[in-house]
């Protein structure tokens, strides 16, 4: 009798096609918008720059936002490395009609990007980002 063992659950699956990874950012970004009206704009995507899900999306390429979005998460990474200033917390983009802030998913290679308009302040859109952002950490534990 042959006992070998069950084949394991392919865990290389990457995030942007990874089922588990998009219900969660998609269930991650619902919820984020039911707290902020003010949300113009959402994605997660992987730190190689591919768009897992996206939220109000009409006016946006959503896979060309990941891809600027994680180049600028790499540079902003690279910056805090450089000046040895500890671990790159979060990049705000602050702009005439509204601020963009993006974050990583702790534990994972994905980042949460947001765009609020003008109604909302820095400081709440920091904090909802923050929410999701660790929600979706959650989810995908």
């Amino acid at each position: 009798m042959n006992l070998s063992p069950a084949p394991e659950a392919p865990t290389n699956i990457p995030s942007h096609l990874n089922a588990v990874h998009i219900e969660a950012g998609n269930r991650t970004l619902t919820e984020m918008h039911e707290l902020a009206s003010s949300l113009t704009f959402a994605a997660m995507l992987t730190d190689d720059g591919f768009e897992i899900v996206h939220l109000n999306g009409a006016n946006t390429d959503g896979g060309r936002f990941a891809s600027m979005s994680s180049s600028v998460q790499a540079l902003s990474d690279a910056v805090a490395h450089e000046l040895k200033i500890g671990t790159n917390q979060y990049v705000i983009i602050a702009s005439e009609f509204g601020h963009v802030i993006q974050l990583r998913v702790q534990g994972h290679p994905i980042v949460l990007a947001a765009s609020f308009d003008t109604n909302e302040t820095l400081g709440k859109g920091l904090s909802i980002a923050r929410l999701a952002a660790r929600r979706m950490a959650e989810l995908i534990a």
